[in-house]
């Protein structure tokens, strides 16, 4: 059997045996028992994209809401492996614990404009700010999250900005019974965590909670130093009035993440010899102690020179404060929520960019011999290869090894952020003859900015984990060391810089109408305007030599010019949508929807030089069946999906000059048309079968160029790194042993082909994981491991997308990508009180 058709049959026995579970439901129950079922079906609170608290089975959409419970039992690596179980998003979860991609229902960007909230408010407006997002790159789960609930399509873009999708996390608050809890996690990669909650009463009206997490990791590639460190800590005041209630919360994070990029995986003279012996396809990275002090240099606007002292063990280190209010009162049925919050942090980013493919040694060096004669003078005999730093003394052969050397790009940014944003509703039920109307206005305004520092240099790199830094020397006949192409393992000092500022303000009014026409028959409508201004400045720079005769590596380096590009824009969004519901019973029902999502440019635009302005602009049409019966259910949603306009412009990487100044425009359509599926069956009281699955067609249509590329070939084409089928399965085997409670589960994953350029020439195959884990409760004590793929599967996300999305990568299958995580392991302890 053929690893498709092997996922393919298990996506239809699972899907099988929830409909058929569900249908023999329905078979067996008598009137009576239909009633009773329909009290108890599916009684998860929901609030995320609804005018008011509401159960699950009652919605018009696509909604998933993960209590503590589900997330300790898939104890996920990140936040977008926990994101992975939920049908309509696929994730690449092999970038780190922080920043993943996410993308929902094949809406073709790295985050599928999905909306991070806490408690129904951003922490930072845009969903990407300079180096960070403001969801899983801002967001951590930990024992202060009560629920996190899900939207995909439905009334997303009306309850918040540039939204296909809502990820909302529902913070704990203290209630008046006093509960707590300790959780230490160890993994046996290098991981040590310990997460504590503590809420309760104050008085007979007020209520605490407080938590947070500590964090070690040495991680899952292990680049010579901790990929994680750090933690966060999150608490609020809850006082309850006479007609509502007030909550204050704060929140404080910092956190080093590491950013793992592509590697690669076979040699490019000849692809079926496995890179393997010197990089491990699980293990392995380009991350290196021989990064922990890195050199960049440039002229800043006044000619003199600058330098910036980089470690990449820094990583990603983000460090900010947000503190909140939210306030709901009871008004003689006029409900009204007011919600402010306000972020203000920081963000350094250190990683190392995969850029081209690894080259033969000889080929490489001779590629630079003519430069360096006209150089160093006509006396220079050979390049030949030397530790970096050596001075030439130390020499470096590749073919002692794989024979082959690669260059990357270290990426430096600095970045201050702020962001203020603030909710005001109203909701209030009228009783008209003709049923009745949940209406809901409000308005969203927010003031938000950041400044940047980014500069890129190329660094020369032997072929191997953890590689060590090279110079590429000239020397004459008799050995001497006449000059250098490299200096220190540099290759090309700050081949792209960019410095800027931009402060935005924007304002949202918004409502909706849920109108209950009939018994079972529910009709809602909203609408969101909202109108933004932007204004900063961008820096543009200039190539300049350093000056050193020495080497090559600071011929072409970038500098600031001295002048200052103001910019000014006021993009405008309108959404709207429209949905129906119909309940045959307590336990079908069927819903349909369309909606319309306007995407402004973000404020990069006036932070950046020469950025592609387009509004991207998508309408949004579900179908769906929902069933639910006790423990029993299953959502089915057809989707489609057209963005009219779509940019799928790109800069890509060139050897030739280090910078990503290969710019495609390419302005067009995009479609993505499919079926998500979520289910659940308990046939017994021991045993559970949890799954998703999600079939989509994402696809180009109507591209146009207008730099002479030729869009024919790509249109009618698999969306880049989209994948046509995946989902997943969860089995779960629980026990009652009297005081003891044992639970036995799995997790079987699978990912569809993709692509990783425009014309589909190069794919990434599809992939299968398999996941096991056993918890014991004994009282107030739970003990759990989980491992992860168990059999060591091999998949590949992302490929090497600084250089391949327009001309693949030379071969039909992937030799360059971002490998999935090894076998590893994770063991939990907790008590709670």
């Amino acid at each position: 059997m053929t690893k498709a058709r092997f996922t393919h049959g298990c996506a239809t026995f699972a899907l099988a045996m929830l409909s058929s579970t569900a249908i023999a439901q329905t078979d067996a129950a008598t009137p009576a028992a239909d009633a009773a079922e329909g009290e108890n079906a599916q009684t998860d609170i929901i609030v995320t994209g609804s005018a008011r608290a509401q159960r699950r089975f009652d919605v018009s959409y696509a909604i998933n809401s993960l209590s503590q419970d589900d997330v300790q039992k898939i104890a996920p690596k990140s936040f977008a492996d926990l994101l992975g179980t939920v049908p309509g998003i696929q994730v690449e979860a092999t970038g780190g614990e922080v920043q993943n991609i996410t993308r929902v229902r094949g809406i073709p960007t790295d985050r599928g404009y999905l909306i991070f909230q806490q408690d129904g408010l951003p922490l930072y407006h845009e969903i990407d700010g300079v180096f960070f997002n403001s969801g899983e790159g801002m967001n951590r789960y930990d024992l202060m999250t009560e629920r996190v609930e899900i939207v995909r399509g439905g009334p997303a873009p009306i309850y918040a900005s540039s939204a296909a999708a809502i990820a909302n996390n529902i913070t704990v608050t203290g209630g008046s019974e006093s509960r707590g809890k300790a959780q230490v996690t160890i993994g046996d990669t290098g991981l040590y965590r310990l997460d504590v909650m503590q809420s309760g009463p104050i008085d007979d009206k007020t209520y605490y909670a407080i938590g947070g997490f500590l964090r070690q990791h040495d991680g899952y590639r292990d680049g010579g130093f901790p990929s994680d460190k750090g933690g966060q800590i999150r608490a609020n005041i809850k006082r309850d009035l006479e007609n509502g209630s007030i909550k204050i919360s704060a929140e404080y994070v910092n956190d080093h993440n590491i950013f793992y990029l592509p590697i690669p995986i076979a040699d490019p003279r000849n692809p079926q010899v496995s890179l393997d012996p010197y990089i491990d396809y699980h293990t392995g990275t380009l991350n290196s102690p021989a990064l922990r002090n890195v050199n960049i240099k440039y002229r800043d606007g006044s000619g003199a020179l600058q330098s910036m002292n980089r470690d990449l063990a820094d990583g990603r280190h983000m460090r900010f404060f947000n503190a909140a209010i939210n306030y709901q009162g009871d008004f003689d049925g006029w409900q009204v929520a007011a919600k402010l919050g306000g972020t203000k942090g920081k963000s350094s980013f250190d990683a190392f960019y995969s850029t081209t493919n690894p080259a033969d040694g000889n080929t490489f060096a001779a590629g630079y011999l003519t430069a360096a004669r006209t150089a160093f003078g006509p006396n220079v005999a050979r390049l030949g290869y030397a530790l970096a730093g050596t001075n030439g003394g130390t020499a470096y052969d590749p073919y002692s090894a794989s024979g082959l050397v690669m260059s990357g790009q270290y990426r430096a940014s600095e970045s201050k952020f702020y962001s203020v944003q603030g909710d005001l509703s109203v909701t209030r039920k009228f009783e008209t003859g003709f049923g009745s109307h949940d209406v809901k206005v409000g308005v969203y305004s927010a003031f938000y900015g950041n400044t940047l520092l980014q500069a890129y240099q190329d660094m020369l790199i032997e072929v191997r984990s953890r590689p060590r830094t090279l110079d590429l020397v000239a020397y004459s006949a008799t050995g001497a060391v006449l000059g250098s192409v490299t200096q220190n393992g540099v290759l090309r000092y700050t081949t792209t810089l960019n410095q800027g500022e931009g402060d935005a303000q924007m304002i949202a009014f918004y409502a909706n109408d849920t109108w209950d026409v009939t018994r079972g028959l529910r009709i809602d409508a909203g609408v969101r305007t909202e109108r933004y201004s932007y204004k900063g400045f961008a820096l543009p720079t200039t190539q300049v030599d350093l000056g050193d005769p020495t080497t090559l590596a600071d011929n072409t380096t970038r500098a600031f010019s001295g002048a200052v590009l103001d910019q000014r824009l006021k993009p405008k969004a309108t959404n709207w949508t429209v949905g129906a519901n119909y309940d045959l019973n307590g336990n079908l029902g069927v819903y349909g929807r369309i909606s319309n999502l306007e995407v402004p440019p973000q404020l990069s635009v006036v932070t950046g030089i020469g950025a592609t302005i387009v509004k991207t602009k998508a309408r949004q049409y579900e179908a769906g069946l929902k069933a639910s019966f006790g423990p029993h259910y299953l959502y089915a949603t057809g989707f489609y999906t057209k963005f009219d306009p779509f940019n799928a412009s790109f800069a890509a990487f060139n050897p030739v000059t280090g910078r990503n100044d290969q710019v495609l425009p390419f302005i067009g359509e995009a479609s993505v048309k499919g079926v998500e599926v979520d289910g659940r069956v308990a046939p017994t009281r021991w045993f559970t079968l949890d799954g998703s699955v999600t079939w989509q067609n994402p696809k180009y249509a109507n591209l146009q160029n207008n730099s002479g590329a030729d869009p024919s070939s790509v249109n009618g084409n698999q969306i880049i790194r989209e994948a046509k089928f995946f989902g997943n399965v969860r089995p779960s085997f629980n026990f009652d042993l009297g005081e003891q409670k044992l639970s036995v589960f799995g997790r079987f994953e699978w990912v569809g082909r993709r692509y990783v350029d425009l014309f589909n020439r190069t794919a990434m195959p599809g992939y299968q994981t398999l996941g096991a884990g056993a918890s014991i409760d004994w009282g107030a004590w739970h003990f759990q491991v989980v491992g992860d793929n168990l059999t060591n599967a091999k998949g590949l996300t992302e490929g090497n997308t600084r250089t391949d999305q327009f001309a693949g990568q030379g071969t039909s299958e992937a030799i360059y990508g971002r490998p999935l995580f090894g076998r590893n392991f994770r063991f939990i302890l907790s008590r709670s009180w």
